[in-house]
């Protein structure tokens, strides 16, 4: 028997879950000549020794969250995929896609969609590079916290001349007891100080 909370419960959480994702990967293409991404670390290249630190989180997540700001007539719902693999390189390929759900849970419209890299450094600290499709270009610079969180803060931010006015950003990531991933993050935008703006939490669908 085991008992709520314990590490014997973790095991056989952990276990059901990958009975449904452990045979799941990203689409691979045969013919290209060189490794293809992988987001499953029993398949594919092997994980680079850089990459440890951020190992929890190689895989595809998929879950809800919500959405609000001061400049925004939220909260707002949003569904969203977000996947972390790798080529066997010292660094994680990053996506995230989302989309808007009106108050039943159905799909309203695609939403937003970022790509970038995490690249963890030798001293412990974390590049995190991001490309926004709404014109933004982020570096974030952040650091392992626990074994099952890392948090980050931009250093830079760079904007296409229509892009919206964002100054600053923060995020906390973080595997939660029930080995979901769970993130929060802060925007310094349009005229607003740092402040919550989207969160969400994530079941493991692949890996």
């Amino acid at each position: 028997m085991t008992v709520p909370g314990s590490g014997d419960e973790a095991i056989r959480l952990a276990e059901e879950r990958a009975a449904a994702t452990r045979e799941r990967n990203l689409p691979q293409f045969t013919d290209m000549p060189i490794a293809g991404d992988t987001a499953n670390l029993r398949e594919g290249a092997n994980l680079h020794d850089a990459l440890l630190g951020v190992l929890p989180l190689v895989g595809v997540w998929r879950g809800e969250g919500e959405i609000v700001y001061p400049t925004i007539d939220g909260p707002f719902r949003f569904g969203q995929q977000i996947t972390f693999a790798h080529d066997g390189r010292p660094f994680l390929v990053y996506e995230a896609r989302s989309w808007l759900l009106n108050e039943a849970g159905e799909v309203i419209r695609p939403a937003a969609r970022e790509q970038g890299f995490w690249r963890p450094q030798a001293d412990d600290t974390i590049e995190l590079l991001l490309t926004h499709a709404t014109g933004i270009i982020e570096l974030f610079y952040g650091k392992v916290r626990t074994q099952t969180s890392w948090e980050f803060e931009t250093d830079a931010v760079v904007r296409t001349a229509t892009a919206k006015d964002v100054k600053a950003a923060q995020r906390l990531y973080g595997i939660v007891n029930n080995g979901d991933l769970a993130y929060v993050e802060e925007r310094a935008m349009v005229g607003q100080s740092m402040q919550p703006h989207a969160s969400a939490q994530l079941k493991r669908v692949v890996g």
